[in-house]
């Protein structure tokens, strides 16, 4: 049981007592007791917990038990026996199924499915047509130089700097849901905005460059072409270093747009998850390690070939296809179940829909082949 106060609540006062005399009659009850004028942190946690439910964080003393919130108290014949029936079912509850929820080595699935619901939101994130389309390009101009190494490191340079910004890009998202996620309407916009990213990525495989879009502007695609070309004149180590850097974050300027409401989901669902917030950073670097993965695999086939490869205009718009459809369903969710964003079922669900309609599509409306 949490169980949240404040050290000015006078009904706060008169809890304490009870909930000692609990932990005592129950010796199997765990209590997480948070006061929250000393702790920040631990007002973060009421918030997003609370959001987790379904509720708002406006009043002490709370209780949580078995994914219910409890707000005030009374007396121990009120809303004290409240709480210890509640308290007494959800451990009957727990004990039923026991049996049938755990799995071999004691492995709590439900402690799984944010990790695992991280990695298939990265892992659909990671194959960004706007990353892709620049990597290779840039790779494609190295083999003209046939030097591997210099490609190995140009590319390497490149795919670590693509994944810093996009982490800092994550972790100012995350930031931003920490300070006004308790707020009500924080959730509902997240989830219009994906939305709205979802359906112009979709849009974009049947109006192809027509209409508003987020892929890389065709104005801006000369300008980082001669970034790139600069690159394979660099005299020195150094200037070819500080120009792949530059020409990484200035690429991640445009990809950002792509994909840019699987971040903003993915670390909102992050915040309506309890916890700390130092971990929330290792889940979004876990995130950011898959996200970097086909960029970096696309180095290394490039550096042990030297060949040359082109992302073609049908691979690109069956990949925002993809997303955009993902994207849509997370956003749809957000509005109608945020709840259901924290099981992994949710994401894999919805990423075999998408994979589906995206080879459906493929299939029978076709694409172009010219290279994008």
């Amino acid at each position: 049981m949490y169980f949240f106060w404040s050290a000015k609540c006078p009904h706060c006062r008169e809890a304490l007592p009870f909930i000692k005399s609990l932990q005592q009659e129950l010796d199997w009850l765990d209590v997480q007791s948070r006061e929250l004028t000393q702790s920040r942190e631990s007002v973060r946690l009421y918030q997003s917990m609370a959001a987790e439910v379904g509720e708002e964080a406006r009043s002490v003393p709370a209780f949580f038990i078995c994914g219910r919130m409890y707000v005030g108290y009374d007396n121990p014949d009120g809303m004290g026996k409240t709480l210890r029936q509640a308290l007494l079912d959800c451990r009957q509850g727990l004990a039923a199924t026991e049996t049938y929820s755990a799995l071999p080595g004691g492995i709590d699935p439900n402690r799984m499915s944010l990790p695992l619901f991280t990695l298939t939101i990265a892992a659909l994130d990671a194959f960004n047509p706007c990353a892709f389309f620049v990597l290779l390009f840039l790779l494609s101009l190295m083999v003209n130089v046939r030097n591997r190494w210099r490609m190995l490191l140009v590319g390497g340079v490149y795919v670590f700097i693509s994944g810093l910004v996009y982490f800092l890009f994550m972790a100012a998202w995350l930031k931003l849901f920490l300070v006004i996620g308790a707020l009500p309407w924080v959730t509902g916009a997240a989830g219009l905005l994906a939305l709205t990213i979802g359906g112009l990525n979709i849009k974009d495989f049947f109006l192809f460059k027509r209409g508003p879009s987020l892929s890389i502007p065709d104005s801006a695609k000369p300008g980082l072409f001669d970034r790139m070309r600069k690159l394979l004149s660099a005299e020195n180590m150094t200037a070819m270093l500080i120009g792949t850097t530059v020409l990484a974050v200035a690429a991640n300027g445009y990809e950002l747009l792509c994909t840019a409401g699987f971040p903003m989901v993915y670390t909102r669902v992050l915040t309506l998850q309890a916890g700390a917030e130092p971990a929330y950073y290792l889940y979004l670097l876990l995130y950011n390690l898959v996200y970097v993965t086909p960029l970096l695999a696309i180095v290394l086939i490039f550096t042990a070939t030297m060949g040359r490869r082109k992302l073609s205009e049908r691979e690109g718009r069956g990949l925002k296809l993809l997303s955009g459809l993902m994207m849509a369903g997370l956003g749809l969710l957000l509005l109608i179940a945020p709840q259901a964003l924290g099981n992994l079922f949710s994401g894999l669900g919805l990423l075999a829909g998408a994979c589906v309609i995206t080879l459906l599509s493929l299939r029978f409306l076709g694409g172009g082949t010219e290279p994008v």
